[in-house]
């Protein structure tokens, strides 16, 4: 019997161990966690309005059910106090990686650690009640807030922030976090982008959500979707039906609603500034030393798909900022990593160690990463199956295999 370590019990987890015990009537696989609980983002990544894709919490279920699958929480691994990376090697006959990519890309820019500049997956983290997750105090005296980024992470907690009471009440949300969204005195969230509409990430779907918030409205600056140079003929379909929804809404008239989503592309973040250090620091209302503004810097395509900076700067306020713009693996003990990237180096989904990649034949001891520790997350939960390292571990019985080091 092939015996396979599956470390991380999200998505990409599960799918893996599926995938093995499907593949090969002569596999068990054990599906290791740090934390008690299972299925990864989908409880704690999840934001609580999304029910259907939380419900996929019953399709992991039953791949943990199997039996030829056990799962094992609160066993940490390649970290102080953990399991080494190298006793797992010992234990079986290959393991397999799927810890996600846990922590957010920086920005690099000035003012960004000031109090109020929080990374989003922090923010989902609380409203999600990871364990991990404190109240951190993130929408007190907040009556505006700045979201960096456009992809589906980015309008995930631009709708959670103005959410309402009677939206939010039905789902599983925290009570501290109901609680403090429901009190939270936010009336404008401003969602921006360095580039243009139809380079945006998030799906069309994910996108008509904002449209249809009770007591909101979105707004989209006419001149950005002017700006675009993309022909909306040769966009693939995702791309096409997202310029046509901002198109409705950039035609719409204010409609005076008690809150406002401001979609703003073609600006990028330069610097994070101080309450008392803006010069609109009267309309921004933050204390000293807590963010007050985000300076941004109009950019203007450059003809090559991408932007250039246009030397105009304006100031927009905002009292939370939330950073959107990717993500970064974490260090293993015992692993090799790429600081530059923030991954896991691979080959076809095999780990290389010192630059080499172990033999196609690898068995006892091979290690494999999947795709968001390897590289990065991509499209919602259900989507991400049959990650690419689950056809690269070995097919043959512990008395045909050759141990790897």
């Amino acid at each position: 019997m092939l015996r396979v370590a599956v470390v991380g019990s999200g998505p990409s987890g599960c799918y893996t161990a599926q995938s093995l015990v499907q593949g090969d009537p002569d596999v068990c696989v054990d599906v290791l966690d740090r934390l008690p609980c299972p299925y990864g983002l989908v409880r704690y990544g999840v934001a609580p309005d999304h029910e259907k894709i939380k419900s996929l919490q019953g399709s992991l279920r039953t791949v943990l059910e199997h039996e030829r699958v056990r799962f094992l929480g609160g066993v940490r691994v390649g970290c102080p106090g953990g399991l080494p990376v190298e006793r797992l090697r010992e234990l079986y006959h290959a393991v397999v990686y799927c810890v996600g990519a846990a922590t957010d890309r920086r920005l690099g820019i000035p003012g960004e650690e000031l109090p109020g500049s929080w990374s989003a997956t922090d923010f989902v983290a609380w409203y999600s009640a990871h364990p991990d997750a404190a109240d951190a105090g993130f929408l007190r005296g907040v009556r505006s807030a700045v979201v960096i980024g456009v992809g589906n992470v980015a309008v995930d907690v631009t709708r959670m922030l103005v959410r309402g009471a009677a939206e939010l009440r039905p789902t599983d949300i925290p009570q501290a976090a109901l609680d403090t969204l429901v009190a939270s005195g936010i009336s404008e969230v401003h969602m921006v982008g360095r580039r243009g509409p139809s380079q945006a990430r998030f799906t069309t779907k994910e996108l008509r959500e904002l449209g249809g918030l009770p007591g909101t409205e979105v707004t989209v600056d006419p001149a950005d979707l002017a700006l675009d140079p993309a022909d909306p003929a040769t966009l693939p379909a995702v791309q096409r039906r997202n310029l046509e929804v901002l198109r409705g809404w950039a035609a719409r008239p204010p409609a005076g609603a008690a809150r406002r989503i401001g979609l703003r592309f073609y600006l990028r973040p330069v610097e994070f500034l101080a309450g008392g250090c803006t010069s609109r620091s009267s309309e921004a209302g933050s204390a000293e030393g807590r963010v007050g503004a985000v300076r941004f810097e109009r950019t203007a395509p450059d003809g090559h798909g991408g932007v250039t900076g246009t030397g105009r700067f304006e100031e927009v306020p905002a009292q939370v900022v939330l950073r959107s713009v990717g993500y970064r693996g974490v260090p293993l003990d015992g692993l090799p990593f790429d600081t530059v990237s923030g991954t896991v180096p691979n080959a076809a989904g095999r780990i290389v160690r010192d630059g080499v990649p172990p033999p196609a034949s690898t068995s006892p001891g091979g290690s494999s990463a999947a795709r968001r520790v390897s590289s990065a997350p991509t499209g919602p939960a259900p989507r991400r199956r049959w990650p690419p390292c689950s056809r690269t571990l070995p097919r043959c019985s512990p008395g045909r295999c050759r141990r790897t080091r």
